[in-house]
């Protein structure tokens, strides 16, 4: 993702995994011609995860996902890349980090949204997802990582917190997801 970045030349950039797809030929063209005047520095709209691994704790079956900005973005990514246009210019000073491989892109998200950065929510299907990534895995290894950066980003009086919620997500993903 940051070598995409060193490399590009428009105003928005948009980030689409491996496995994940447009909705449809013209999600674009739709998207910027509604938001063409927008104030934010991040325009995002739903995704639909597809794929073999359940990727969510709380709901099996709930495969679509509204984008969140708000307070609840510190207990579970709500802003996801492959539904998220992101200015440019807020890449100028700071890139994905490195030391986050897995959640790198909820870093950043965390990282704007405690700098107060405006991010314009849309309800419009942007891309379908593929769900069975290293990051929908629930394994231990990226439940630490998300303590860890979130730690980061707060404050160390905050990582027994952290440490509880993932020790919570991490349990309930293995009894209700087996």
């Amino acid at each position: 993702m940051n070598k995409g970045i060193l490399k590009s030349q428009g105003e928005w950039l948009y980030f689409l995994g491996s496995g994940d797809l447009l909705e449809n030929p013209y999600v674009l063209e739709s998207v910027f011609s509604k938001v063409a005047t927008t104030k934010s520095s991040l325009i995002s709209g739903k995704v639909i995860y597809q794929g073999e691994t359940s990727p969510f704790i709380y709901n099996k079956t709930k495969v679509v996902k509204k984008p969140i900005w708000n307070f609840s973005i510190w207990l579970r990514n709500g802003l996801h890349h492959q539904g998220t246009f992101y200015k440019k210019e807020l890449f100028t000073n700071t890139k994905y980090s490195l030391k986050y491989p897995i959640f790198s892109d909820y870093w950043f998200h965390l990282l704007l949204f405690k700098n107060d950065y405006k991010c314009l929510i849309i309800d419009f299907l942007i891309a379908k997802c593929n769900s069975d990534g290293i990051s929908k895995k629930g394994d231990l290894a990226t439940y630490k990582e998300e303590v860890v950066l979130k730690t980061a980003l707060t404050n160390t009086v905050m990582y027994p917190f952290f440490y509880i919620l993932v020790f919570i997500k991490f349990s309930l993903r293995k009894i209700l997801n087996g």
